[in-house]
């Protein structure tokens, strides 16, 4: 997990709508991606396809292997680890989460 700052100037605005987008996954990240304002923004945009990357990945472990209990703690740890993400955007950091930010780089998504 490597910590990197994003270059371009970064507003309170767009800390706010990562931070929600990691909260609120998958809803606010679609909900940005659709609005034209939001991704045009790299920051918001990086985020909004990271945290809805990782809120399927959630919805998929709770839904699937949320009968047996480990399924449930992954889902669980997940979320957790969304909201520290989440709050990391807030303070204007880009935390690489190994596998979803290697796709997102690898696909040309942000």
């Amino acid at each position: 997990m490597i910590e990197q700052p994003f270059t371009p100037e970064i507003s309170q605005d767009d800390k706010l709508w990562a931070l929600l987008s990691y909260i609120f996954s998958p809803i606010i990240p679609i909900i940005m991606l659709l609005l034209e304002e939001k991704k045009s923004r790299p920051f918001i945009k990086f985020h909004a396809v990271q945290a809805l990357i990782m809120g399927i990945v959630a919805i998929v472990l709770y839904t699937i292997l949320g009968f047996i209990i480990v399924g449930f703690c992954l889902g669980l740890a997940v979320q957790v680890y969304m909201i520290y993400v989440g709050i990391k955007a807030f303070g204007g950091e880009t935390v690489t989460v190994p596998v979803v930010t290697d796709m997102i780089k690898k696909n040309n998504w942000a």
